[in-house]
């Protein structure tokens, strides 16, 4: 397997409304744009040419990795003029592959992060003489998912919509956002309309008897939808609890980019990341979280599984706790914003302005 579609939009815009000069997939997980994770791992499992499957906000994408030379890869990119869909999306970037109707292609989806081993992934499809295979992985609550039943050699049964009732809950199984589709296959998804592989593309192809192939694989995976889960992420690539080979540093408790200032007695842990010329005060205390570019934390400060955004400033002594703070916003001194709090894009909250913490 030499070629991959990496479907990059759709989900990725619920971090949109705080990061706006930021895209999502661009915004820095542990150091570099996310992309630059995806993109790497599909190099170390042996992929040389991808297609960017594109909307929104496509433009940003192309000036910053170019034709992939730097990665050793060989970049091409798509963009819809209308939403097409997982498997409208797919369909449409048929034109740019190469591979002959039997290769293997792996199709993978931009807003997830995984450990998946994607080596294994194509010898199981290869191995099954399957159709199209799907990465599977397993999950303590299977009610937000649809849910993907397979038999005893792995043969996918069903594509099931989230369960309502326990009675429903057949399986812990759900689809965990990559595939592995004979090229042929490509070309049966109907062109020109939207069409979700989840939906109708997967059932329909098991509805005319194709053989589509689960593979286990339960190791890291997190979706990385919600500004939450990014944070998140971008500390558990630090951590090495997600493996990635772009990572700029070596895996620990904190990765602080070389042209960031931060002060003898800041305390760094959890994954934190420091990005490029941001400034980190005196005694300010940061944990799981992720300070982008030109970002200030003040003096004092403690800010545990939060986002701070590129050009944005939290000052002295404030509290900070499952946070969004979005570019060139500024956290007056002495504020505690607590888990859920967003705050827009260039916004002023004063000193001493909010607080969560009760009068006794």
């Amino acid at each position: 397997m030499t070629e991959a579609i990496l479907l990059v939009g759709g989900k990725g815009t619920r971090l949109r409304p705080l990061t706006v000069h930021t895209p999502k997939p661009m915004v820095p997980a542990a150091g570099v744009p996310f992309l630059t994770h995806q993109l790497a791992r599909a190099k170390a499992a042996g992929v040389e040419h991808i297609v960017l499957a594109t909307s929104y906000l496509a433009e940003v994408f192309e000036p910053y990795f170019g034709d992939g030379s730097a990665l050793g890869l060989h970049l091409e990119y798509v963009t819809e003029e209308e939403p097409l869909g997982t498997g409208g999306a797919i369909r449409n970037v048929a034109s740019r592959l190469h591979s002959g109707p039997q290769d293997p292609v792996l199709v993978f989806n931009g807003d997830i992060l995984t450990g998946l081993d994607i080596r294994k992934l194509v010898h199981t499809h290869e191995t099954a003489g399957a159709d199209v295979s799907l990465h599977l992985t397993r999950v303590t609550d299977p009610r937000a998912y649809g849910l993907v039943p397979t038999d005893a050699t792995g043969r996918v049964q069903a594509f099931l919509e989230k369960p309502q009732t326990p009675e429903e809950i057949v399986t812990d199984q759900i689809n965990a956002g990559a595939y592995v589709f004979r090229r042929s296959v490509i070309d049966t998804i109907p062109a020109g309309r939207p069409v979700s592989v989840e939906r109708e593309t997967f059932p329909d192809l098991l509805a005319a008897g194709a053989h589509l192939q689960g593979m286990v694989d339960s190791t890291y995976w997190l979706d990385l939808g919600t500004p939450r889960a990014f944070v998140r992420g971008s500390a558990d690539l630090v951590l090495g609890r997600a493996p990635s080979p772009a990572v700029p540093g070596r895996c620990g408790d904190r990765l602080v980019l070389p042209s960031a200032s931060v002060a003898d007695d800041a305390k760094l842990t959890g994954g934190t990341v420091i990005g490029e010329h941001a400034v980190i005060g005196a005694g300010a205390r940061i944990s799981g979280s992720a300070v982008l570019a030109g970002a200030v934390v003040e003096p004092g400060a403690v800010v545990t599984d939060s986002l701070v955004g590129a050009g944005a400033q939290v000052g002295a002594r404030a509290v900070l706790d499952g946070v969004v703070v979005g570019d060139r916003a500024a956290v007056g001194p002495d504020n505690e914003l607590r888990e859920g709090v967003r705050v827009w894009c260039e916004a002023r909250i004063p000193a001493g302005a909010v607080r969560f913490s009760s009068d006794q």
